[in-house]
């Protein structure tokens, strides 16, 4: 149970504390348990003013408790109301409460009146409030002929409502014929009464549809009035005028209204300009807390009004004009409120008392008792009482004093009524509390045990802690009269059991509650003030530490309210992410942890910036021949202030569309004086700039055009090249439009030789950037310069620069070149220079073009492709990389200028040395047996040299990837197999492979294998005895199968899929395969036509089974097919190829689809499947072929009859070894070819099989039922039938 909590304080004497105020509450408002004798006491009852809906039925509430139950009798309007005679009206089982039924017969207004409740027992009567019960009313709206108001504008104007009177009173609103509100402002609203008040009239105020709306809440109807069209006339010579009251009417108005209802105070004013409201009290100020304002400031609110409200309220409307005031006298009336209400009491025998009702109004209520529902002065006397205003005095009660006494304060606004008992009893204590209950309260709060008890007399009570604890003293705890030990600060040391003692001169009682103390909750780590960028990511951490105890819970809040539901936002343990932000997301996060105990909570700000908004209203002022001053308002700043402005310019008559930068400002800056340029038509425009980045351009201003001048800047990028070896080229980069300062632009192009004393040689061209002097000899230095002018004179004397004329091609060759062989791949060249004369331009480096004559480990000349090596400058040697090992390569050399080549010098020839070897092109393992791996490879695709050997190291890895000990093997180098034999069973083996040269070893290639599962028990026979395998034997030694050899750890192996093979028949085939890795991999085959380009189709497979089937090819095409696996590590196999069975011709389907037939041949084909399983387990031994005696059985098969005898089929028998067939070479029925079939040739065992090998060996083939047997290479096969085949013969 959670522990009541309240903050601590020194004194609880009094009700002054609202966290506290349950306490006060319980302590004077005594609660006698059910189970004790008691007068009534009313829990429940309709509201004093009840309207009532018409339409349902009636129900006013009567509720009491008691000891006897009470019985329940009431009045309507003063009389008794006999309910038994009304069949209308029932009483609800062991309740007052009344029920009318009208819905099917009868009326509510006959039903209207006064009616009161009376609970009565044998200790006294208790009554209700007086219930006046109206049914509402929704009147219709009387029907009126509205004409169309016809107005000038600027005018004022009101259009009335006037609603119909119901009860309760309806809500007004102002719509139009769509349902749409009409829009209100200072100039249009509504006021208190429903009216439509206009200031001034606007031409856009004229619409035919203006439509008052009156809404009955309590009936749930709307009435509507007739439309009202309004036509305003356009004028110019409308006047302006000062405010005037539309309403209240006069200077001054009285107000009255009742304590704590709301106080609504009006002022509507008509003028020209619209006027404002503005709202004062004389003598006072308004309450902040209590006042609003409403429909434009023009109604003034203040809510719980109290006497101290009253006073005069002064509205002022104004204008430009003048300004009209009214005040309101406002007058507060109270209906009579509780001061003291009268409160049940207690007593034993003999004991004294008091009842107080005190209450307060204005007018000051009267006070008058009653007496079990009887004016006291009409009751019997009673010595132990006496009346005294307020008051009634208890002395020596007994028990003939029970009884419910009722107080009545009541004035001309209301009144109050209240039932309070007197019980005389006679009680031992008891405590109320639940036994046993535990509290928990965190650290340093306050703790309140509560010990709710009874008794009569009054019992008194006694807090002790521990079993063996003294009484608890008031120094350190608080004790509430209701039984509450209150321990104001919490400490770890406070945990424990107390115990509360209560007695009285009737007996004791006694109660146990324990006390837990928890840790507070803290955040450790608050969410952080963040500024992000509109469209950015903004994250807030919250750390919450807690009692390991509790549960603790996070909860996020929006400026205090909940997170928009939104997918932007997502709270994530202690985070919160708020994606793609937007200016509504600049607010106040607040992260609160709660527990059962506590709550605390830490706010950050998350501030949304964004790049500025466009400036404008720019503005051109001071306009002068080369400046002017440029102005402009700034955008908003978006949450980050500006810290520059950038102005750009556009050229208008020679650029027109192009901005370019005129110059940067800081951000306090609204103003910049602009030098400008003569013969441009300037427009401007300015961009703000903030820590976001910049704001769109703002509009441009308007163009001022300056006036014409001469040049002030020549062209620049001046430069004079020879494109021949008889003319010099000059070029230069012209000026811009913004540059030429006026019209008839012109350049003055001159030139002269260098070393000569020739005179200047100059041109005027215009609209061009290159002339062309011919004539030059080659080679020579010029010197050139070019000045711009116009219409308006030259500018300023240019620049000279230095050119050539044309190159030619270099004339002599390097010589004296000699090669220095460094190693296999790398080679030094040397040479002598040329002369410089000999050059002839601008030597630009030495060229080397090598290639490669022959390789010198083939016999065979090939041409290779010429390769190139520039060195730049005047360089006289150069290193050649890259060359292959073992060749030989020729080269010259060739000086090189910005002609081009000179010519090549005498070609050079040498050779590379032998290189070690790449790694060998490929290595495959194939035909894996018990005890035997058959290796395939291919040389290196780049020997480098002669091979002299190849090199196989191999070991095993058990099931924890340990390598075991390695094996070296040297390979002839011209063997491209091996067999390895006598390996151990079931064991996986790493290979490593590399080939060599004399210079040394090569790259190596690994691979791994497993050898297959020892499942008959046999050995398998030798493999590849007639293919051209080379074979190694191992002794079969105790280190490799009696005894675990020594294992190191290494890498699980990659996974991968291996050996897809693929059965197949007319439209069907069963794809399987071979998979090395990890478990619980998901695998998808996909295939498609062969050749084709059409995508792959991809076909998923159920969990990670090692086979699938694929249904619905087409018969005699070749398909490809793959398979891969699915997830992030996701690997595929390499594609294989096999070919669906012709089709076969069409069936009957006449009497075969009939069901007696279906049935026949199912029965016959399952004896013919039983006779063919008994004579194939009478079989006793088979013959084993190596892949190549299975080829040539493939290509000419030699057929045994069928044994007459045992009805077996005839054998196959290798003249080597004669051992018995292996139980799993024989084809399984869904037309799958297991690992370790692969041995066995599968045409011995059917006829009418298409099938090839690949290449390492394994079958490939489908099955294909047939009812004639086929030629096979041109002779009658007379080969028994096998299962498949006899069950596709049925199917």
């Amino acid at each position: 149970m959670q522990l009541k909590i309240m903050p601590p304080k020194k004194s609880l004497s009094v009700c002054r504390a609202p966290l506290i105020l349950f306490l006060c509450q319980v302590m004077s408002a005594l609660e006698v348990p059910l189970d004790l004798v008691q007068p009534p006491t009313i829990t429940r009852q309709s509201p004093k003013d009840y309207i009532i809906d018409p339409r349902e039925n009636i129900e006013i509430q009567c509720e009491a408790k008691g000891k006897p139950p009470p019985s329940f009798s009431w009045t309507r309007n003063g009389t008794h109301f006999d309910i038994d005679k009304d069949p209308l009206v029932k009483m609800l089982p062991n309740s007052g409460t009344l029920v009318i039924s009208i819905t099917i017969e009868g009326k509510a207004e006959t039903y209207e009146g006064v009616y009161q409740c009376t609970a009565r027992n044998e200790r006294g009567a208790a009554i209700s409030n007086n219930i006046v019960i109206r049914p509402s009313r929704s009147p219709l709206w009387t029907k009126e002929k509205l004409e169309q108001i016809t107005i000038l504008k600027g005018q004022s104007l009101v259009l009335p409502c006037r609603p119909p009177l119901g009860l309760p009173p309806p809500i007004i609103f102002w719509m139009d014929n769509s349902f749409q509100r009409l829009p209100q402002s200072e100039r249009v609203s509504q006021g208190l009464n429903g009216d439509l008040y206009f200031s001034n009239v606007l031409p856009e105020d004229t619409r035919e549809d203006y439509i008052c709306y009156a809404r009955f809440n309590h009936t749930q109807t709307i009435q509507q009035k007739q439309p009202i069209s309004v036509k305003v006339h356009s004028t110019n010579s409308y006047i302006e005028r000062p405010p005037k009251l539309l309403t209240p009417e006069g200077r001054t108005s009285h107000k009255e209204e009742l304590r704590e209802n709301v106080l609504s105070l009006e002022c509507i004013a008509e003028g020209l300009p619209t006027p404002s409201i503005n709202w004062t009290k004389e003598d006072g100020e308004l309450p902040i807390n209590r006042t609003f304002y409403k429909n434009f400031k023009k109604t003034l609110n203040i809510i719980h009004v109290s006497e101290a409200d009253s006073g005069k309220y002064k509205c002022t409307a104004r204008n430009s004009l003048g300004f009209v005031e009214h005040t309101i006298s406002v007058t507060v009336k109270a209906a009579p409120y509780w001061i003291t209400a009268p409160r049940n009491l207690v007593l034993s025998p003999g004991e004294d008392g008091t009842l107080i009702c005190r209450a307060n109004g204005n007018p000051k209520p009267s006070i008058s008792w009653l007496t079990n529902g009887v004016p006291i002065e009409m009751a019997p006397d009673d010595p132990s009482r006496k009346i005294d205003g307020d008051t009634i005095l208890f002395s020596d009660v007994q028990e003939s004093s029970s009884a419910v006494y009722q107080c009545n304060a009541s004035n001309e606004y209301g009144y109050l009524l209240a039932n309070a008992f007197v019980n005389v009893l006679a009680e031992p204590p008891r405590i109320l509390t639940e036994a046993n209950l535990h509290y928990q309260v965190i650290t340093d709060r306050p703790a309140l045990l509560d010990c709710a008890f009874f008794g009569s007399p009054i019992p008194t009570i006694e807090w002790f802690k521990g079993t063996k604890g003294s009484v608890l003293q008031e120094n350190t705890y608080v004790f509430h009269d209701n039984g509450t030990l209150e321990i104001p600060v919490a400490q770890k040391d406070s945990a424990g059991t107390y115990t509360c003692v209560v007695r009285n001169k009737l007996g004791m009682a006694k109660n146990d509650v324990h006390l837990e103390i928890k840790d507070p909750t803290r955040i450790i780590k608050q969410p952080e003030y963040k500024v992000v960028q509109r469209g950015g990511k903004a994250s807030f951490e919250c750390k919450v530490k807690h009692d390991p105890t509790l549960i603790a819970t996070l909860t996020w809040l929006k400026d205090n309210g909940e997170l928009p539901n939104d997918g932007r936002f997502s709270v994530d343990n202690d985070h919160l992410v708020i994606m793609n932000i937007s200016d509504e997301d600049d607010a106040t996060y607040t992260c609160i942890a709660n527990t059962s105990l506590d709550i605390v909570s830490a706010s950050a700000m998350l501030r949304v910036v964004d790049r500025p908004n466009p400036p404008f209203d720019l503005e051109l002022t001071s306009l002068l021949e080369r400046s002017v001053q440029l102005s402009w308002i700034p955008g908003e700043e978006n949450n980050s202030p500006i810290t520059d402005f950038i102005i750009e310019y556009e050229d208008a008559l020679h650029e027109p569309g192009i901005w370019h930068h005129q110059t940067d400002v800081p951000g306090t800056q609204t103003t910049a004086e602009l030098k400008l340029s003569p013969y441009i038509k300037y427009a401007f425009r300015v961009i703000a700039v903030n820590s976001i980045g910049r704001s769109l351009p703002s509009e441009a201003s308007e163009y001022y055009m300056t006036k014409a001048a001469e040049p002030e800047e020549n062209p620049t990028a001046v430069e004079g090249i020879g494109s021949e070896p008889d003319n010099l080229v000059i070029t230069w980069q012209p000026l811009k439009g913004f540059d030429a300062n006026g019209p008839g632009l012109q350049y003055k192009v001159s030139w002269r030789q260098k070393d000569g004393d020739d005179e200047w040689t100059s041109v005027v061209v215009a609209n061009v950037s290159k002339y062309i002097v011919s004539g030059t000899p080659t080679f020579v230095p010029y010197l050139v310069k070019v000045q711009a002018l116009n219409d308006f004179g030259f500018a300023p004397e240019p620049m000279i620069i230095i050119g050539h004329s044309g190159e030619d091609l270099p004339m002599m060759a390097p010589s004296n070149v000699r090669v220095n062989v460094v190693n296999s791949t790398l080679a030094e060249v040397h040479w002598e220079p040329v002369p410089l004369k000999s050059i002839r331009g601008h030597l630009k480096g030495y060229r080397i073009y090598y290639w490669k004559v022959k390789n010198s480990s083939k016999r065979h000349r090939r041409h290779v492709e010429k390769k190139i090596l520039t060195f730049n400058g005047n360089k006289t040697h150069g290193m050649l990389p890259g060359l292959e090992p073992f060749s030989h390569y020729t080269l010259n050399v060739r000086v090189v200028n910005g002609k081009g080549e000179g010519p090549a010098s005498v070609d050079q020839v040498f050779s590379t040395p032998e290189g070690v070897p790449s790694a060998p092109l490929f290595l495959k393992i194939v035909n894996p047996t018990l005890d035997s791996l058959t290796l395939e490879w291919d040389p290196p695709s780049h020997p480098n040299g002669i091979l002299t050997a190849y090199t196989l190291k191999f070991q095993p890895i058990n099931s924890t990837h340990e390598l075991g000990p390695l094996v070296d093997l040297k390979i002839a180098a011209n063997m491209t197999s091996l067999v390895l034999r006598n390996l151990s069973y079931s064991t996986r083996y790493k290979f490593y492979f590399y080939a060599q040269t004399s210079a040394g070893s090569g790259s190596q290639i690994t691979e791994e294998a497993v050898t297959t599962v020892d499942e008959a028990g046999v050995h398998p026979p030798a493999v590849g005895a007639d293919k051209g395998y080379s074979e190694i034997h191992f002794a079969t030694s105790p280190a490799m199968h009696t005894s675990r050899p020594t294992f190191y750890k290494v890498r699980p192996v990659n996974p991968r899929i291996r050996n897809v093979t693929a059965a197949a028949a007319e439209t069907y085939a069963n794809i399987s395969w071979e998979y090395e890795g990890p478990d619980h991999v998901h695998f998808y085959v996909e295939y498609g036509v062969a050749g084709s380009k059409e995508e792959w189709r991809k076909e998923m497979v159920n969990g990670s089974q090692s086979f699938f089937g694929l249904k619905g090819l087409l018969p005699g095409t070749a398909y490809k097919v793959r398979v891969g696996a699915e997830g992030d590590s996701g690997f595929v196999s390499s594609e294989d190829v096999f070919h669906t069975g012709p089709a076969m011709a069409s069936r009957q389907v006449d009497i075969a689809t009939q069901g007696w037939f279906i049935g026949l041949m199912c029965a016959v084909a399952l004896l013919i499947l039983v006779l063919l399983i008994v004579c194939f387990i009478r079989r006793n031994k088979g013959g084993k072929y190596p892949v190549k005696e299975k080829e040539d059985a493939h290509a000419d098969p030699e057929i045994q009859p069928m044994k007459e005898d045992d009805g077996t089929f005839g054998e196959y028998s290798d003249a080597e070894d004669h051992k018995p067939l292996k139980k799993g070479s024989r084809t399984p029925s869904d037309r799958t070819v297991k690992k370790e079939d692969s041995d066995d040739s599968l045409v011995d065992y059917g006829e009418g099989v298409n099938g090839q090998f690949n290449e390492d060996g394994s079958f490939i083939g489908q099955y294909s039922g047939k009812k004639e047997k086929e030629p096979a290479e041109g002779n009658e096969s007379s080969e028994a039938p096998s299962p498949v085949n006899a069950m596709n013969s049925f199917v």
